[in-house]
């Protein structure tokens, strides 16, 4: 299993070592959804898998070294919500909110 805390840590170091952004967030914001944008148009174009599969790549790279910036374990926050939605019941594929008491 990979460890996303070691994998943050990487990310963050390579975006120290090259100089890139650490501190403009709205510009990270915006890398990550070019990224997914990339990806989207990747996938529409019909490229190869193997291309979708990196623009994929791009966006968990992003995703992984904002969360590093932000002081983020995103592990423990994706076990966490990962237990969340598995608790949710849906019907037809729409999400039922629970009846208050």
């Amino acid at each position: 299993m990979i460890d996303l805390n070691e994998l943050q840590k990487k990310i963050y170091q390579n975006k120290v070592d090259k100089k890139f952004n650490l501190t403009n967030i709205p510009q990270e914001f915006c890398y990550l959804h070019g990224e997914v944008s990339e990806a989207f148009d990747a996938w529409l174009k019909k490229k190869d898998t193997t291309e979708v599969a990196h623009e994929l790549a791009d966006v968990t790279i992003f995703t992984l070294g904002l969360a590093e910036i932000l002081g983020i374990n995103l592990e423990e926050a994706l076990l966490q919500k990962i237990a969340i939605n598995e608790k949710r019941v849906y019907v037809n594929g729409k999400k039922v909110e629970p009846k208050a008491d």
